[in-house]
């Protein structure tokens, strides 16, 4: 049977363009929040004659994520990845109607309670990988250029509330961002070591400006990211290595995808190389503890 491979996030930028690389090595489950754009890209891949499924999900809404992964585990399919694409950046901060900051549920809580439930399901050497983001780190010098201050982690709990360790960004949003994908980072590590039988790894998928992150921009922004940036990024990429493509960053998230080699606990740069995140992440203590932490908090919630 033909191997299936599922990605979250993609109706635009990277999880697009990966969703079009994927369906030359089998069927894609497509796994968004919209109906409407699941729709089209499925219109989309079928005319080039690739075969896709639709599963509409909510990352930031635990029990959408738990429907989600039974149609999921439903459909029956020989899964050979899971990849975790889909991510927000908030520009201001704004709540889930769970009344959680909505980067960290979006970011760390759905993709945690997703892989959580297709684990027993997954077939050994299943691939699972989180693209996640070098803002965690707080001696990344681009990234502090940039404003962010790495990751304020505090607990899990006041991460859900909003709260992040004093001292960090000036910018709303960049602690909720950098915080959710350090412990997004650090959960991939720390699954790896748990479940040895899959194979789970972690991407930074390089500085893409084209993918609008933040979904409160305006037009002419998302212009300019749309139609600019995309032209001038070749001719700067010789100057700034970390910068990217969504159309890069697709080809070697689907390299790393479909590998079959074994490698798993690995963080790879934009280029499918390994990389090093801060230390904190490196830290087993670190990873298990926000590991423990997200399955105490997640426990607490009302199943419906």
């Amino acid at each position: 049977m033909e191997r299936a491979y599922i990605i979250t996030g993609p109706t635009s930028g990277i999880g697009l363009r990966t969703a079009f690389e994927l369906v030359q090595h089998g069927t894609v489950v497509l796994v968004g929040r919209n109906p409407q754009k699941l729709a089209r890209v499925q219109q989309a891949i079928a005319k080039k004659g690739g075969h896709t499924v639709s599963v509409v999900c909510d990352l930031s809404d635990v029990a959408s994520v738990k429907r989600a992964s039974a149609q999921i585990v439903d459909l029956g399919l020989p899964v050979a990845g899971l990849i975790h694409n889909a991510g927000i950046m908030e520009m201001r901060p704004t709540r889930t109607k769970q009344g959680w900051d909505s980067s960290f549920a979006t970011n760390h809580l759905g993709p945690f309670v997703l892989t959580e439930a297709l684990k027993p399901h997954l077939a050994d050497g299943t691939n699972v990988l989180f693209v996640v983001s070098a803002v965690e780190d707080p001696e990344r010098k681009p990234a502090v250029a940039a404003g962010f201050r790495g990751g304020r982690f505090l607990s899990v709990k006041e991460s859900a509330q909003g709260e992040w360790k004093s001292g960090g960004s000036d910018n709303p949003g960049f602690d909720a961002y950098a915080t959710s994908k350090q412990l997004v980072l650090a959960a991939t590590l720390a699954f790896a070591r748990e479940t040895p039988r899959l194979r789970f790894n972690a991407i930074e998928p390089g500085l893409n400006p084209s993918t609008g992150l933040g979904g409160d921009l305006g037009p002419v922004v998302r212009f300019i990211q749309s139609f600019v940036i995309p032209l001038v990024v070749p001719m700067l990429r010789p100057f700034l290595k970390i910068l990217s493509t969504p159309k890069q960053a697709a080809r070697v998230i689907t390299k790393i995808i479909t590998d079959d080699s074994g490698r798993t606990g690995v963080y790879y740069n934009e280029r499918g190389e390994p990389m090093a995140g801060s230390s904190l992440v490196h830290d087993p203590g670190f990873q298990d503890l926000v590991v423990a932490e997200t399955r105490t908090f997640l426990s607490a919630i009302p199943v419906k």
